[in-house]
């Protein structure tokens, strides 16, 4: 997915619908519905945004990454475990910064076996 693409989609707009931009939002796993970010998680959607235009794709922090679904392998390639890619973990001054594909994250939760 090149830089800028999640600025040419429905996502900003949509995103900013979920409780005025000052809840959280879920982003799933394009194949298997699995949760994988969790954002904004201490910060504004606006920070979230801010960051994520300045790097070109959605930009997640550590504290936002569910991590019994997401893995990082040597050389910062971020996965989901089920071997999604998702993107790359690009660290700056503020800590691991993971730039992720929109197209990655954009799917729907997984349907519980019980359903």
């Amino acid at each position: 997915e090149r830089s800028g693409y999640f600025l040419q989609t429905s996502f900003v707009k949509e995103a900013s619908l979920v409780e005025g931009g000052n809840d959280e939002i879920t982003f799933f796993d394009s194949n298997t519905g699995k949760p994988l970010f969790n954002a904004p998680r201490e910060r504004t959607f606006q920070e979230f945004l801010s960051e994520s235009k300045a790097h070109g794709w959605p930009s997640f922090r550590d504290d936002e990454v569910v991590w019994e679904n997401v893995r990082i392998l040597p050389g910062g390639e971020t996965v989901s475990v089920d071997g999604t890619h998702l993107g790359h973990n690009l660290p700056d001054s503020k800590g691991n910064r993971y730039c992720i594909n929109l197209v990655s994250v954009a799917g729907q939760p997984e349907k519980s076996a019980n359903k």
